[in-house]
């Protein structure tokens, strides 16, 4: 009869069971790992050998059959050694493990025993308590990770010897105590304020608005004029992640393996600033496993791209989906991947080849900056809620000038609007703030008076506004009202709004000679 070993696998950013069934034959002595492995599954067989070797254990000199089910799965990672060791020495008859099936089995093994740390835990240990395992095994490096779920018994050891005591009865182990204060990872780097800020109260302002909505937005400005210097500092006045925001966006890190061995819970909000070279796969997501690209990885966070305009037209292009369905499907011949992508879209980029216009230092003509400009297709700029000029700061004039506001004032501002946001959309599921509102909830708590409606289609009709452009800007409006405390949208909200449009106005002024 075969042996049942519980392990995971994971697909997309969720885990799921996978049974490791384990039969010994009389024959020449070999494993054969079969269930569609990668290399590294494949591998498993001289790392198991060795490391029971290395605990006091004879391998059997049988033929050695290992099932990883279901078997239409593919199905890769190291993280299957110690399931597959366990039930090579429980068919054997080497150790007796009384209740096998109420444990699960995570873990690399070394070829000297020791348990290795693996990535994705997280999610592993969610699809294990979903199935109702009561225990789980993981290497001691994991163990905070792991920990976050609760419902499930995490047990840590530091090699193989130790798993085969404990389930032997040899020896007990008491689940660690994780204590609150060191579940999140400690930012020491966020020393960012935009107290630092001067000269820019405008583009603040404009700032304030868009992370009290959670809209998109597009920064045009010559170099040095400080568009990077704020957007680094935009998730400094968002609000809090929520416990469920901050497991998503851990189990998104965990898989991509950039969640550092020992730090449990990620607790900030990501910022992700890709270069322009950045291929297709590395920002969207993809390769051969199908990983997380730059979009997921800045979940519930922030995206930041600099120079727009010297991204590849198709790498940008690609943003489309995920920008408008909050999420990016992966295609692939065993299957299609589904990630999380819900980020706040920050861009900034110069106004010209030269990166001076409208200055007196700019020489581009109308042609070439129309052209410079065109390298953004107009479905990506559609998508783009608020387009800012910065302009240039003198900095003598402004070195005895006070900071606007610092980013506590600015992210009290953000949280009050965003309370009113979650209080309005309590009943709407997968909504909570003004960015998400669908045409339905549009038409409900954006209803314009007679001059602000006229407003709003006179500078459609001047500037050939799309139907996506103006819902933006309904969703702006609401969010200009929301953080002025006001229950409808009025005519100063729309005249706000429409000066952030500023790249429509620029463009409009500009002669091309064909």
């Amino acid at each position: 009869m075969a042996t049942v070993v519980k392990s995971f696998a994971i697909q997309g950013i969720d885990g799921y069971l996978v049974d490791i069934e384990v039969k010994m034959l009389e024959g020449q002595p070999m494993i054969s790992i079969i269930g569609l492995g990668d290399q590294a599954v494949k591998e498993a067989a001289e790392r198991i050998q060795a490391a029971i070797d290395e605990s006091g254990y004879v391998f059997p000199k049988k033929r050695v059959i290992i099932s990883l089910a279901p078997s239409d799965k593919k199905k890769s990672g190291s993280h299957f050694d110690l399931a597959m060791a366990v039930g090579g020495l429980c068919q054997n008859g080497k150790i007796g493990v009384k209740n096998l099936q109420d444990y699960g089995f995570i873990g690399e093994l070394s070829l000297d025993g020791r348990l290795r740390a693996c990535r994705g835990i997280l999610p592993m240990i969610i699809a294990g308590q979903k199935k109702g395992i009561k225990k789980i095994i993981v290497p001691e490096a994991n163990v905070k990770e792991a920990g976050l779920v609760h419902g499930v018994e995490i047990l840590g050891f530091y090699d193989l010897t130790g798993v085969i005591c404990y389930l032997e009865g040899k020896m007990s182990k008491t689940p660690p105590h994780i204590a609150e204060t060191e579940n999140g990872i400690d930012k020491t780097d966020r020393i960012l304020d935009f107290k630092d800020v001067r000269g820019q109260d405008d583009l603040i302002e404009a700032v304030v608005l868009v992370a009290a909505g959670g809209h998109n937005m597009l920064m045009i400005g010559e170099p040095g004029c400080g568009k990077t210097m704020i957007a680094q500092r935009i998730p400094t006045i968002l609000p809090e992640m929520t416990e469920e925001e901050c497991l998503e966006v851990t189990k998104i890190y965990s898989i991509s393996g950039l969640l550092p061995n020992g730090h449990a819970l990620m607790k900030y909000r990501p910022f992700r600033a890709p270069h322009h070279n950045a291929s297709l796969n590395a920002l969207i997501g993809g390769g051969a496993n199908a990983m997380p690209g730059e979009v997921s990885l800045a979940h519930n966070g922030v995206l930041f791209l600099d120079e727009l305009a010297e991204f590849s037209r198709r790498t940008l292009d690609a943003l489309r989906q995920p920008i408008e369905d909050k999420k990016v499907s992966i295609s692939r011949v065993n299957g299609t991947h589904t990630f999380p992508s819900n980020f706040m879209f920050i861009t900034a980029m110069n106004p010209c080849p030269c990166g001076y216009y409208p200055g007196a230092k700019c020489k581009c003509t109308d042609y070439e900056i129309i052209k410079y400009r065109g390298k953004i297709s107009g479905p990506i700029m559609d998508r783009i809620d608020i387009q800012k000029e910065v302009h240039p700061v003198d900095f003598f004039a402004i070195a005895d000038e006070k900071s606007c506001c610092s980013s506590a004032e600015l992210r009290l501002k953000v949280k009050n609007a965003r309370k009113i946001q979650q209080e309005r959309y309590a009943q709407e599921k997968g909504i909570n703030c003004n960015a998400q509102m669908t045409t339905e909830l549009i038409q409900r708590y954006c209803i314009l008076d007679v001059d602000s409606l006229g407003l709003l289609r006179e500078t459609s009709e001047k500037y050939g506004y799309s139907a996506r452009v103006i819902h933006k800007l309904l969703r702006l409006a609401r969010t200009s009202a929301d953080l002025e405390g006001e229950e409808q949208v009025r005519l100063r909200d729309i005249e706000k709004v429409l000066t952030c449009r500023e790249l429509d106005k620029s463009n409009s002024k500009m002669v091309v000679v064909k």
